[in-house]
């Protein structure tokens, strides 16, 4: 008996089965990430975010942006303070859409520019460090009521406006006789105007929402801010930039859990909760493995037939000729008393089946051909893989036939 030649057979997808398989789900995501960049790209011109005269957004000021237009005022919008000073002068309305978030570094340069300008500048919602800086002697406090308010002052353009939406955030205070507050909260002004030097001024609004396309209608608000910013014929629009806000420390850092929407933290939480019980729900083996008894009964000769087509679809030679000389060697090992921990040990199996196979008589007139038993029987019990399938059945062939040797020896 000869031993087959080896042969390796892979049972790993290959990359045609590979494609078929995931082609589905890379489809799919490449529809998505088409999608998210289209929509990007179709909402990066018109979401600019809130009081930018550029965005059609609810928040957004575009409709008053419109307005002034209409009106012969040109609108610029610069996202730098060295910008916005550079840009300010005697025909220029100069707009701070925050002043809040701006450092000291960023009010000391925006000062320099108000003060030589002759322009108008309007600070919106500027907090006490802003109003010092940028208004000295002003000084803020909490509104206290509603926020549509009457003008209650001789400002022009707050009497031809009427009621507006100025009150809700802040409301200011100042000594200098000059100043002409309107909207009135508690007795201070929610609209403060200041003269300034070179025939400008400055405007302090304790509310921005007049300026809001959502809001621009209602009340008398887009007329007050028509007169507020349609005085010069430019409009600077200072919208601070990210980066800008960063060097100021206007921008504070945050951690993943911080920048979770309020509410979405408990959702998270009962989905947790859910799914840690659905686990539980589906594991259902919260003690040890108990037997039981199989519904349908397989016959051995079943499922040996069950195997072998699934070793013959996967191409599986290697693994089926693994599996008959295993169990080749178990049953030849009990025939020649060989311990089954030593049965898959050539040094120990091989010597014992060569002395069974060789120690049968024969009869005389018919002698056995010379052969090296020891190398028949080591390709034969622990060779390489059939080089095809019919070299496979010669296998299981010479394996019964050398256990049939045995068991008559």
């Amino acid at each position: 008996m000869t031993g087959p030649a080896a042969h390796s057979t892979s049972t790993a997808p290959g990359a045609a089965e590979v494609w078929r398989r995931s082609r589905g789900f890379l489809l799919a995501l490449g529809i998505l990430l088409v999608a998210g960049v289209a929509l990007a790209a179709i909402g990066s011109g018109t979401r600019h975010g809130a009081l930018d005269p550029r965005s059609v957004d609810p928040l957004g000021s575009r409709a008053l942006a419109e307005l002034l237009a209409e009106r012969g005022v040109t609108t610029r919008v610069v996202t730098s303070t060295q910008e916005a000073a550079d840009a300010a002068g005697p025909d220029t309305t100069l707009l701070v859409a925050d002043p809040a978030l701006l450092g000291p570094a960023q009010h000391n340069v925006l000062r320099t520019a108000m003060d030589l300008s002759g322009g108008r500048t309007v600070l919106l919602t500027p907090d006490d460090d802003a109003a010092r800086a940028l208004a000295p002697g002003v000084d803020t406090r909490a509104s206290t009521g509603a926020e549509v308010r009457d003008p209650d002052c001789t400002l022009p353009a707050a009497l031809s406006a009427g009621r507006a939406m100025t009150g809700g955030d802040l409301r200011y205070h100042t000594v200098n006789p000059a100043a002409t507050g309107c909207y009135p909260d508690g007795g201070r002004p929610t609209l403060l105007l200041l003269p300034g030097t070179a025939g400008g001024d400055t405007v302090l609004l304790g509310n921005s929402a007049l300026l809001h396309n959502e809001t621009l209608a209602e009340e008398g608000n887009a007329s007050l801010a028509l007169q507020l910013l349609g005085t010069r014929p430019q409009l600077v629009w200072y919208l601070p930039s990210v980066a800008e806000l960063a060097e100021s420390g206007g921008v504070e850092e945050k951690g993943f859990v911080e920048l979770i929407p309020p509410g979405w933290g408990w959702a998270l939480l009962q989905l947790t909760v859910a799914a840690a019980l659905a686990a539980l729900w589906r594991g259902r083996r919260l003690g040890p493995l108990v037997t039981e008894n199989l519904p349908v009964v397989v016959r051995a000769s079943e499922a040996t037939e069950g195997r072998a087509r699934l070793y013959r679809k996967a191409d599986a030679r290697d693994r089926a000729a693994t599996v008959l000389r295993a169990a080749a060697r178990e049953r030849l090992a009990a025939l020649l008393g060989v311990p089954p921990a030593q049965a898959h040990d050539p040094a120990v199996l091989l010597p014992a089946v060569a002395a069974a196979t060789t120690g049968q008589a024969h009869p005389p007139q018919v002698q056995p051909p010379a052969r090296d038993l020891t190398r028949d029987l080591t390709g034969l019990l622990f060779g390489g893989t059939p080089a095809d399938d019919a070299a496979l059945v010669a296998l299981t062939d010479h394996l019964d036939a050398l256990e049939r040797e045995v068991r008559t020896s």
